[in-house]
């Protein structure tokens, strides 16, 4: 079957499947096998220590598949400056950019004369309408099943999608529990042109970043393992529920204030877990999803059950 959607068409894509940012994970290896398996893989820009490391993960990404790719960038992280990134980017003609967190209509000046295609990952319909006018050519809505960092308003991805839908005029891309062929037919169903997935690509060999400890904390994960933390701070975010995130949370119901969560929400906490496997020393984010992942395969072998999954799907709506 042929799998032809708005975001096929704008990215150049098989698949209407893209591989979320992925803060500390998503770097060459597993951006190329998504890319290279019919989707659309990102590298994250904020994750590296220099421009230099960032060029370098794109040439890898070059070496490795010469189908489309973007360049992840979270710009919500306590006003980190990302620009000398985004030179790396706009240099070597990456073909997409994403942003996640903060306001873009920064980074969309920055980029007004370069061609490139913009995504944006928004959490609510006031977010996808404002960054329609800011220029954006698709939106990525994530509802509060997702991993990683949320909205505030709680909306689950079946009610927020179809609303968000309805109030732009360019494609909308779903994420937020979504893990397999059944989701992926279910976000068009509700008018989503395509998907993003995060915590499902963390479960495949190409995230070689990922520790054996997460990985097997997704497989071992129902739907009730995750927690949401950093509520307090106004800044919402998901993670796989533990010793750390319980601390995490017991700090907030105390009233603590970011500088004395700082250390327990930081990304140096985050790497711990998620690159050492110290689950006592710190977290890892994921999705409600984690409850569906009963392993880790390949990123080609996850599409292709994916794909088979959704055409079984079609079939029966035909």
């Amino acid at each position: 079957m042929e799998w032809n959607t708005k975001i096929t068409e704008l990215l150049g894509i098989k698949y209407p499947i893209i591989q979320g940012g992925l803060a500390y994970l998503a770097y060459a290896e597993l951006a190329a096998a998504v890319s290279e398996a019919g989707g659309l893989g990102q590298i994250t820009a904020m994750s590296l220590p220099s421009p230099d490391a960032l060029r370098m993960e794109i040439r890898k990404v070059k070496a490795l598949t010469t189908k489309p790719f973007g360049v992840n960038f979270a710009i919500g992280q306590h006003g980190r400056p990302y620009e000398h990134l985004l030179d790396v980017a706009l240099e070597e003609k990456v073909e997409v950019l994403s942003v996640t967190g903060g306001n873009p209509a920064p980074f969309f000046d920055y980029v007004k004369n370069a061609s490139v295609k913009k995504l944006v990952l928004v959490a609510s319909k006031r977010q996808a309408v404002k960054a329609e006018s800011l220029g954006a050519d698709a939106v990525m809505v994530v509802g509060q099943e997702g991993g990683g960092h949320l909205g505030r308003d709680d909306v689950g991805t079946i009610v927020l999608v179809p609303q968000v839908v309805d109030a732009v005029n360019i494609p909308v891309i779903a994420s937020g529990g979504i893990g397999d062929g059944r989701g992926w037919m279910a976000a068009h169903a509700l008018g989503a042109e395509g998907i993003e997935m995060g915590t499902r690509f963390i479960a495949t060999k190409e995230c070689v970043h990922a520790s054996k400890a997460y990985q097997d904390a997704l497989l071992k994960a129902d739907e009730t393992s995750t927690v949401v933390i950093k509520r307090s701070l106004g800044a919402p975010a998901r993670a796989l529920a533990g010793v750390w995130t319980e601390k995490i949370l017991s700090m907030e119901l105390e009233h603590a204030d970011y500088a004395q969560l700082k250390n327990f929400i930081s990304g140096e906490a985050n790497r711990r877990f998620i690159h050492e496997g110290s689950s006592k020393e710190g977290f890892g984010w994921s999705g409600q999803v984690a409850g569906m992942i009963t392993d880790v395969p390949s990123v080609e072998d996850l599409f292709k059950r994916m794909v088979n999954e959704a055409e079984s799907i079609r079939r029966k709506w035909l």
